[in-house]
């Protein structure tokens, strides 16, 4: 597993962000049984970078607290199935060439939007960026919350992945 984590802002927490995006991404990987071995990009950013990543690619003009940006197109949800099957021109398209692994995606943090929102729904900073890292991870494993019936499916996936890391809403440290 390759993590590649580019850390665009100075606001510091009272634990390692970049060991805990590593061990969320790791978790969810091994939770979801991803048959391969895997590479993601993160980027911890602010609220202004976000904002025009948000503006660029979704056409939304403000902040938000993560966008996802999955390589792979599934079939469905959380179904590697499909990955088996790879041509070797898809192989070629998906895989790192240096390192053979397979680009699940990219995520974008902002990391005021941690702080802002640890503090709005009475949880530590630590609860809010893992949750957010395994809400990225399962869009880049296909999931999404545009209906209903997905919204309930996600949220689902990410109490069992909050739940496996041993992560907790009323979790204050």
């Amino acid at each position: 597993m390759t993590v590649n984590i580019e850390n665009e802002s100075n606001i510091k927490f009272d634990f390692s962000a970049d060991d805990l995006v590593r061990e969320v991404i790791s978790y969810a990987l091994d939770a979801k049984d991803f048959p391969y071995e895997a590479e993601v990009n993160v980027v911890l950013t602010g609220d202004e970078e976000i904002r025009a990543a948000n503006r660029e690619f979704r056409g939304i003009d403000r902040e938000t607290d993560v966008l996802s940006f999955p390589a792979l197109e599934y079939e469905a949800a959380g179904d590697f199935a499909f990955l088996d099957d790879l041509s070797e021109e898809e192989e070629a398209m998906y895989c790192d060439p240096d390192t053979g692994e397979l680009v699940l995606g990219d995520m974008m943090v902002s990391l005021n939007r941690v702080k802002a929102q640890a503090a709005e729904y009475g949880h530590s900073e630590k609860r809010e960026l893992a949750f957010l890292v395994a809400h990225s991870m399962l869009h880049l494993f296909g999931y999404d919350h545009m209906e209903e019936e997905e919204r309930a499916v996600m949220q689902q996936e990410e109490r069992s992945l909050m739940e496996g890391l041993g992560i907790f809403r009323d979790d204050r440290r």
